[in-house]
């Protein structure tokens, strides 16, 4: 189907170019072009989100697509560049910032934080009241989890090619607790732990906390974490663990093959070198078969598997979990030591959702809607912003990254933005040191509305004046 949809748009931009639907033009209804081209109106519709991503359509509400020619090219996104040196982790005050209070009046392009629009709000509230009526079972202790909890989360990763039981799962309050108690289980403060440059700031914040040094390997913005600097940073330096986000990663958007995570999970095990791996975008992939993560690798219990619901069911109920493999009795007395016990009832909640499929159903109706709405807002991108801009384009999440021409200030553009009421998150956020500078994230996990478009449009203005004042 992949192969079909994009041959019409093949077509149907070979059409546009040669003037026979020119620019504003209306194109003809699914249903009419389900039947010029043989082929289904799901097929159609495929054909239209992704012509819209390549900048050539433009929907219209109740109006139907219109052509739009492209403006301008988007430029190629490069592989970052890793530090040459490990140096002490230390998060930016600017990450802690954007999760006040004082910026949820602003236009959210910043955090990567789902719109409650694309929440599972009504079953979430059912599963919920449904748990706080549990008796006596939904008001005790729960550690390390409730069983019925892990029995699903257990169900779950067994499908995905990773065989665990209940028993080897720790329910955690959210992924980054998960990574917390992963680095504090397998290092000391001081040592040095191997990370994906640019790198998710929760991540770093994580580092700081247990009080450890970072050494960033290079990231493909689709392939991940260069395996080939992460051998040469083996080779180089006494590193004692390595953390990556193997599927969708924040803020890249990079999806490790298969084949790929096999190796990094076969090079680190020949090195005895444990990898911490976030996996909380995995179920968001856009199309075909969830990405197996790099635990169904683990032959030998290196693998520290680390996940949450934050950012699927809701951030708020902070419901995550762990599978240590053979660093499971140091994660359970982490987890004892720091707060005994994760909230029971948003674990009953859970559970029962998963029981019950609605969350299966629910991804199913939400993943398309993610995929559109980063579609328009990379074209919206492609359009706004000066030219030579490159943004990532993710299989999965909700997040772009945006590489701006050398020289462009996304910390000038940040606190511009503010003065407009709007809230992005620049690139330096990213990175230990003073690295993608021309760089941003931007939240897709919005509703596409005339305000957010408006939003983008004044963010390329900024940009590229800033791009006429660089040396």
């Amino acid at each position: 189907m992949g192969s079909l949809y994009n041959r019409v748009a093949d077509q149907l931009q070979g059409l546009i170019q040669d003037g026979v639907y020119r620019d504003g033009d209306r194109l003809p209804g699914v249903r009419v072009l389900s039947r010029q081209f043989g082929v289904s109106i799901s097929t159609i519709l495929q054909a239209h989100q992704t012509l819209e991503g390549r900048g050539f359509l433009e929907p219209r509400e109740r109006s139907g697509y219109f052509v739009r020619r492209p403006r301008r090219p988007l430029a190629e996104l490069t592989m970052s560049q890793g530090r040459a040196r490990p140096v002490p982790a230390s998060a930016r005050d600017m990450a802690l910032d954007l999760c006040s209070d004082a910026h949820k009046s602003l236009i959210p392009l910043a955090r990567a934080v789902p719109h409650p629009d694309f929440l599972p709000v009504r079953q979430i509230q059912q599963a919920t009241l449904w748990a706080a009526r549990h008796g006596l079972e939904a008001l005790d202790y729960a550690y390390p989890g409730k069983t019925v909890y892990r029995r699903q989360i257990a169900q779950r990763m067994t499908a995905l090619g990773c065989l665990v039981a209940p028993d080897d799962i720790i329910a955690t309050n959210g992924a980054q607790e998960a990574i917390i108690f992963a680095l504090r289980a397998v290092t000391e403060p001081g040592d040095i732990v191997a990370v994906e440059s640019p790198s998710y700031p929760g991540i770093l914040q994580a580092l700081e906390v247990v009080g450890l040094q970072v050494l960033e390997i290079p990231c493909h913005p689709t392939d991940g974490m260069s395996l080939e600097g992460l051998q040469l940073a083996l080779e180089q330096w006494p590193v004692k663990a390595c953390l990556t986000v193997t599927n969708h990663s924040n803020p890249m958007g990079a999806r490790m093959s298969d084949q790929r995570k096999q190796a990094l999970v076969t090079m680190l095990a020949d090195a005895g070198v444990p990898l911490i791996e976030d996996d909380i975008y995995g179920d968001l992939q856009f199309e075909g078969e969830r990405p197996r993560p790099a635990k169904a690798f683990d032959r030998t219990g290196q693998v520290i598997y680390c996940s949450s619901f934050s950012k699927t069911i809701s951030p708020g109920l902070r419901l995550g979990w762990m599978i240590p493999g053979r660093f499971l009795p140091q994660a359970r007395q982490q987890k004892y030591f720091s707060n005994l016990a994760t909230a029971t009832i948003p674990q009953l909640a859970v559970a029962r959702m998963l029981e019950q499929g609605s969350y299966d159903r629910y991804l199913r109706t939400v993943r398309p809607r993610y995929k559109e709405a980063l579609v328009r807002m990379r074209a919206a991108v492609a359009e706004a912003f000066p030219e030579g801009t490159a943004v990532s384009d993710p299989q999965g999440g909700f997040v772009l990254w945006v590489q701006m021409p050398a020289g462009v200030s996304a910390t000038q553009l940040y606190h511009q933005a503010w003065d407009e009421g709007i809230n992005i998150a620049p690139g330096p956020m990213f990175s230990t040191s003073d690295k993608y500078e021309n760089c941003l994230r931007l939240n897709g996990a919005n509703p596409w509305s005339d305000t957010v478009a408006g939003a983008i449009r004044r963010l390329g203005e900024r940009a590229t004046q800033l791009a006429r004042e660089a040396p």
